[in-house]
Protein backbone atom coordinates (compact mmCIF):
# COMPACT_ATOMS: atom_id res chain seq x y z
CA UNK A 1 0.00 0.00 0.00
CA UNK A 2 1.21 3.50 -0.84
CA UNK A 3 0.03 6.30 1.45
CA UNK A 4 0.44 10.05 1.01
CA UNK A 5 0.52 11.70 4.43
CA UNK A 6 -0.48 15.37 4.63
CA UNK A 7 0.31 17.59 7.62
CA UNK A 8 -1.90 20.55 6.67
CA UNK A 9 -0.79 24.14 7.09
CA UNK A 10 -1.02 27.38 5.14
CA UNK A 11 2.66 28.34 5.28
CA UNK A 12 4.14 24.83 5.24
CA UNK A 13 1.96 21.89 4.25
CA UNK A 14 3.97 18.74 4.97
CA UNK A 15 3.73 15.86 2.50
CA UNK A 16 5.27 12.41 2.65
CA UNK A 17 4.80 9.13 0.80
CA UNK A 18 5.37 5.74 2.43
CA UNK A 19 5.11 2.26 0.92
CA UNK A 20 4.42 -0.79 3.04
CA UNK A 21 2.01 -3.06 4.83
CA UNK A 22 1.38 -4.00 8.46
CA UNK A 23 4.03 -6.39 9.73
CA UNK A 24 6.44 -5.58 6.91
CA UNK A 25 9.23 -3.03 6.68
CA UNK A 26 8.05 0.39 5.53
CA UNK A 27 9.97 2.59 3.10
CA UNK A 28 9.92 6.30 2.43
CA UNK A 29 9.29 7.18 -1.19
CA UNK A 30 9.51 10.98 -0.83
CA UNK A 31 8.85 13.82 1.58
CA UNK A 32 8.77 17.59 1.50
CA UNK A 33 6.58 20.62 1.99
CA UNK A 34 4.29 22.76 -0.12
CA UNK A 35 5.12 26.35 0.86
CA UNK A 36 3.11 29.53 0.49
CA UNK A 37 4.14 33.09 1.40
CA UNK A 38 2.46 34.43 4.54
CA UNK A 39 1.91 37.84 2.94
CA UNK A 40 -0.22 36.44 0.10
CA UNK A 41 -4.00 36.42 0.22
CA UNK A 42 -5.48 33.18 1.53
CA UNK A 43 -7.31 32.23 -1.71
CA UNK A 44 -4.00 32.38 -3.62
CA UNK A 45 -2.26 30.37 -0.92
CA UNK A 46 -4.95 27.70 -1.06
CA UNK A 47 -4.59 27.56 -4.82
CA UNK A 48 -0.82 27.01 -4.45
CA UNK A 49 -1.46 24.24 -1.93
CA UNK A 50 -3.90 22.63 -4.37
CA UNK A 51 -1.29 22.73 -7.16
CA UNK A 52 1.32 21.26 -4.83
CA UNK A 53 -0.92 18.41 -3.64
CA UNK A 54 -1.96 17.69 -7.23
CA UNK A 55 1.74 17.41 -8.21
CA UNK A 56 2.35 14.93 -5.40
CA UNK A 57 -0.69 12.89 -6.45
CA UNK A 58 0.42 12.93 -10.11
CA UNK A 59 3.96 11.89 -9.24
CA UNK A 60 3.35 9.24 -6.56
CA UNK A 61 -0.11 7.74 -7.28
CA UNK A 62 -1.03 6.89 -3.66
CA UNK A 63 -3.66 4.30 -2.75
CA UNK A 64 -4.86 6.51 0.10
CA UNK A 65 -4.31 10.00 1.52
CA UNK A 66 -3.92 10.26 5.32
CA UNK A 67 -4.50 13.76 6.69
CA UNK A 68 -4.09 15.13 10.19
CA UNK A 69 -7.51 15.74 11.72
CA UNK A 70 -7.90 19.38 12.68
CA UNK A 71 -8.24 19.82 16.42
CA UNK A 72 -9.30 22.80 18.53
CA UNK A 73 -6.63 25.31 19.43
CA UNK A 74 -6.69 28.64 21.21
CA UNK A 75 -5.37 30.41 18.11
CA UNK A 76 -8.39 30.61 15.77
CA UNK A 77 -6.28 31.90 12.85
CA UNK A 78 -4.02 28.88 13.03
CA UNK A 79 -6.85 26.37 13.24
CA UNK A 80 -8.69 28.06 10.35
CA UNK A 81 -5.63 27.92 8.08
CA UNK A 82 -5.01 24.29 9.02
CA UNK A 83 -8.65 23.40 8.34
CA UNK A 84 -8.58 25.17 4.97
CA UNK A 85 -5.37 23.38 3.89
CA UNK A 86 -6.84 20.09 5.12
CA UNK A 87 -9.98 20.64 3.05
CA UNK A 88 -7.88 21.31 -0.06
CA UNK A 89 -6.02 18.01 0.42
CA UNK A 90 -9.32 16.14 0.93
CA UNK A 91 -10.79 17.73 -2.17
CA UNK A 92 -7.77 16.85 -4.35
CA UNK A 93 -7.84 13.21 -3.26
CA UNK A 94 -11.62 12.82 -3.46
CA UNK A 95 -11.75 14.40 -6.92
CA UNK A 96 -9.52 11.51 -8.09
CA UNK A 97 -11.44 8.84 -6.21
CA UNK A 98 -8.60 8.27 -3.73
CA UNK A 99 -9.83 7.35 -0.24
CA UNK A 100 -9.05 9.79 2.58
CA UNK A 101 -8.39 8.91 6.23
CA UNK A 102 -8.14 11.39 9.09
CA UNK A 103 -5.94 10.77 12.14
CA UNK A 104 -5.62 12.90 15.26
CA UNK A 105 -2.20 14.20 16.29
CA UNK A 106 -2.23 12.06 19.46
CA UNK A 107 -3.18 8.96 17.44
CA UNK A 108 -0.24 9.56 15.10
CA UNK A 109 2.19 10.19 17.97
CA UNK A 110 1.03 7.03 19.75
CA UNK A 111 1.34 4.95 16.57
CA UNK A 112 4.95 5.93 15.86
CA UNK A 113 6.32 6.53 19.37
CA UNK A 114 4.06 4.67 21.78
CA UNK A 115 2.98 7.91 23.48
CA UNK A 116 0.18 10.23 22.39
CA UNK A 117 2.06 13.07 24.09
CA UNK A 118 5.39 12.65 22.28
CA UNK A 119 7.33 15.78 21.36
CA UNK A 120 8.08 16.67 17.72
CA UNK A 121 11.72 15.61 18.12
CA UNK A 122 10.65 12.21 19.43
CA UNK A 123 8.27 11.70 16.49
CA UNK A 124 11.02 12.71 14.06
CA UNK A 125 13.46 10.28 15.69
CA UNK A 126 10.97 7.41 15.49
CA UNK A 127 10.10 8.19 11.85
CA UNK A 128 13.85 8.07 11.14
CA UNK A 129 14.16 4.71 12.86
CA UNK A 130 10.98 3.15 11.38
CA UNK A 131 11.90 4.16 7.82
CA UNK A 132 15.61 3.37 8.33
CA UNK A 133 16.72 6.88 7.33
CA UNK A 134 20.13 8.41 7.96
CA UNK A 135 18.68 11.55 9.53
CA UNK A 136 15.29 12.92 10.58
CA UNK A 137 13.35 14.40 7.65
CA UNK A 138 13.42 18.21 7.52
CA UNK A 139 11.47 20.33 8.08
CA UNK A 140 9.43 18.82 10.91
CA UNK A 141 6.26 19.18 8.80
CA UNK A 142 7.66 16.60 6.35
CA UNK A 143 8.45 14.22 9.23
CA UNK A 144 4.91 14.70 10.55
CA UNK A 145 3.47 13.86 7.12
CA UNK A 146 5.52 10.64 7.03
CA UNK A 147 4.29 9.83 10.56
CA UNK A 148 0.69 10.21 9.31
CA UNK A 149 1.36 7.76 6.48
CA UNK A 150 3.01 5.30 8.89
CA UNK A 151 0.11 5.64 11.33
CA UNK A 152 -2.39 4.83 8.63
CA UNK A 153 -0.52 1.80 7.32
CA UNK A 154 -0.20 0.41 10.85
CA UNK A 155 -3.53 1.46 12.35
CA UNK A 156 -5.83 2.34 9.49
CA UNK A 157 -5.74 -1.06 7.83
CA UNK A 158 -6.45 -2.75 11.17
CA UNK A 159 -9.30 -0.33 11.89
CA UNK A 160 -10.76 -1.06 8.43
CA UNK A 161 -10.68 -4.82 9.12
CA UNK A 162 -12.35 -4.34 12.51
CA UNK A 163 -15.09 -2.17 10.98
CA UNK A 164 -15.68 -4.74 8.23
CA UNK A 165 -15.91 -7.56 10.78
CA UNK A 166 -18.33 -5.56 12.93
CA UNK A 167 -20.55 -4.81 9.94
CA UNK A 168 -20.74 -8.55 9.18
CA UNK A 169 -21.70 -9.28 12.80
CA UNK A 170 -24.47 -6.66 12.69
CA UNK A 171 -25.99 -8.01 9.49
CA UNK A 172 -28.97 -10.31 10.04
CA UNK A 173 -28.22 -13.94 9.35
CA UNK A 174 -30.34 -15.75 6.77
Amino acid sequence: MRVLGVDPGLTRCGVGVVDGAPGRPLSMVACGVVRTPAEEDIPLRLLKIEHGIEEWLDTHHPDLVAIERVFAQHNVRTVMGTAQASAVAMLCATRRGIPVALHTPSEVKAAVSGSGRAEKAQVGAMVTRILRLDAPPRPADAADALALAICHIWRGTANNRIAAALSRVREPRP
